[in-house]
């Protein structure tokens, strides 16, 4: 522990100072899985992360399945009319009990077929007759703390968090305009990613490579950075229409009723961290979000969101495609890229590099991040 405190201290002093003075990370905060697992412990198990969105399990029933650092996660819409989150493992010898989306009455083991209601309750557990001093009421499915925002289910593994709504700080005031609670999931994709975690959301928060890694796809991109309050980061890049096409498809969709000024100018690219990218374009949402699964291996989800109003207009779905095509290309665009960079970072003869002014939220999701790590190494 004493290494690993030094390391991240060593890193803290390249790392806080201004962006003129700043440098990069050093290479084993995303190759050492002995800092991935502390990142581990005092992120990804501390702090809320995004699950799904509230109208993908509307119904009584209705499950999506996840994968989290933590291991597998089923959210489900109770037969009750509550919406909870569970750990996705029996009780009975941990086999994953869902898989995907779907709708049940019973959540039934594939394995023993031991079974549970819908509110995590023991339904039945074959053959348990003999076993002495079994309890039903004590072998129900493992809950997680689950809190809804603007129609996002978050999740976390802490048992004491800090508030969601504190955890966002003045996000929802900031993107109050958009109206996130009208949007609906239409779309979504996951990609395998051979690359550290940060590496995906340090890309997302920079238009610094998009003129050369997307320049047959969206092309070259300015942005500003945005000052936040609480734990989230913001830039919005700049573009007097919606960027979720690309330039080639002009977006068919009206802009988002009410819309502010501000937001007119540009899509917010956001991080809620620590893993979720929200993006807030003027005519829909998508998100991007990361489940770190080893040192050098992620999941990349890509959802996307429009208004109810969008989605009842006739031919939705054909004029969706480009929005899907965009969203999907660029990200495979930014996974390949990444992927090269990680190898790169497995060089012993890599150094930290300096970091230029576009890199400004590059540095500051880095500086919360050791930030974090201190806290949880004594």
């Amino acid at each position: 522990m004493t290494a690993l405190r030094d390391q991240i201290s060593a890193a803290m002093d390249l790392v806080d100072q201004p962006i003129a003075r700043a440098f990069s990370l050093p290479a084993p905060f995303y190759t050492d899985p002995a800092i991935f697992e502390l990142e581990r412990k005092a992120l990804f198990l501390s702090d809320w992360v995004l699950a799904c969105r509230a109208d993908q399990v509307a119904q009584p029933g209705d499950y999506h399945t996840l994968n989290t650092a933590g291991g597998p996660v089923i959210v489900i819409h109770g037969h009750d009319g509550t919406v909870r989150a569970f750990a996705n493992v029996c009780r009975h010898r941990g086999s994953i009990l869902l898989e995907g989306v779907g709708r049940c009455t019973r959540i039934v083991c594939p394995y023993h077929a031991w079974s549970y209601h819908t509110d995590g309750r023991l339904a039945s557990a074959p053959d348990m007759e003999s076993t002495l001093n079994f309890n039903a009421d004590g072998n129900g499915l493992i809950p997680l703390g689950m809190e809804t925002w603007a129609g996002f289910i978050f999740v976390t593994y802490n048992e004491n968090p800090t508030p969601l709504r504190t955890h966002l700080g003045d996000f929802p005031d900031r993107m109050a305009s958009h109206r996130l609670d009208d949007m609906r999931h239409v779309w979504s994709t996951h990609i395998p990613c051979a690359c550290n975690w940060k590496l995906l959301l340090e890309n997302a928060m920079e238009t610094y490579h998009t003129g050369l890694v997307h320049r047959d796809t969206v092309g070259t991109q300015t942005s500003r950075d945005i000052e936040t309050i609480g734990e989230w980061l913001c830039i919005q890049v700049m573009s007097g229409r919606s960027i979720a096409t690309l330039p080639d498809a002009p977006p068919p969709f009206p802009i988002i009723n009410g819309l502010d000024d501000e937001a007119r100018k540009g899509t917010y690219f956001t991080i809620i961290l620590p893993t979720c990218q929200l993006v807030m374009a003027q005519d829909c949402l998508w998100w991007l979000n990361v489940v770190p699964i080893a040192v050098d291996k992620s999941i990349l989800e890509i959802s996307g969101c429009f208004p109810e109003d969008t989605i009842k207009l006739p031919n939705f779905d054909a004029l969706a495609a480009p929005y899907f095509e965009r969203w999907e290309k660029v990200g495979h665009e930014d996974v390949g890229i990444l992927e090269r960079q990680q190898r790169g970072l497995g060089s012993v003869l890599h150094q930290p590099g300096r970091l230029s002014h576009r890199d400004e939220q590059v540095r500051a999701l880095n500086l919360w991040v050791l930030k974090k790590l201190q806290g949880h190494t004594p």
